[in-house]
C-alpha cells in the first residue's frame, strides 16, 4: 500500500515535472519565434535596393530550385535570381553575361562535400566539386565575383545578402 502512494506521488511529481518543461519549452519557441520575426522586420527595414544586380544559382532539384527563385528576390533587395539544375544551363548562362553573386544551393553543396557528382552534372564537368566550378566562374567572370556556398538551407538568405552588399552591379 505505502509502496503504491508512493508511485503516485513519484508519478504525479514526474507528469508535473514534464508539464512545467513543456510550457517552459513553448514559452521558449515563442519567444524565438517572436525575434525572429522582429529581425526579419528590422532586416526589411534596411534592405537595400539589389534591383540592378542578379544572381546565377546551381541547384539540382528543379522543383525547389523554382520554388526558391520565386521566394527570394523580395527577402534580398529584388535581386534577379536565374536558377539553374545542370551544368549545360549553368555553364551556358555563367559565359552568356556578367553576374553579382553565383549560389550553389545547399543540396549541391552537400553532393559536393559527399565527392559524389552533383547532379545534373555532364561529361564535361564529371567528377568536379566546387573547387573545379569556382575556377571556371574565377576564369570567366573575374576574381571580384561573389561566390556563395552552404551546405544548409538556414541561413541562405543572410549569405545572399552579405554577398550582395560586395557584389557589382549588373543590370
Amino acid at each position: 500500500m505505502k509502496k503504491l502512494k508512493l508511485m503516485k506521488l513519484l508519478l504525479g511529481g514526474i507528469f508535473a515535472i514534464a508539464f512545467i518543461v513543456n510550457v517552459n519549452a513553448q514559452k521558449i519557441d515563442n519567444n524565438m519565434k517572436t525575434n525572429q520575426m522582429k529581425e526579419s522586420k528590422q532586416g526589411h527595414l534596411k534592405a537595400l535596393d539589389n534591383s540592378k544586380k542578379n544572381i546565377l544559382a546551381r541547384g539540382c532539384d528543379p522543383v525547389m530550385s523554382l520554388k526558391f527563385s520565386k521566394i527570394v528576390p523580395p527577402l534580398i533587395g529584388n535581386a534577379t535570381y536565374i536558377p539553374t539544375t545542370d551544368d549545360v544551363d549553368f555553364v551556358e548562362k555563367l559565359k552568356s553575361r556578367k553576374w553579382s553573386v553565383i549560389y550553389f544551393a545547399p543540396g549541391a553543396c552537400r553532393y559536393s562535400a559527399a565527392k559524389r557528382q552533383i547532379p545534373g552534372g555532364n561529361l564535361d564537368t564529371e567528377g568536379w566539386t566546387l573547387e573545379q566550378y569556382k575556377e571556371l566562374i574565377r576564369e570567366l567572370q573575374g576574381e571580384e565575383i561573389q561566390i556563395v556556398e552552404s551546405l544548409y538551407e538556414q541561413g541562405s538568405i543572410d549569405l545572399l545578402k552579405s554577398a550582395l552588399e560586395k557584389a557589382r552591379e549588373t543590370n
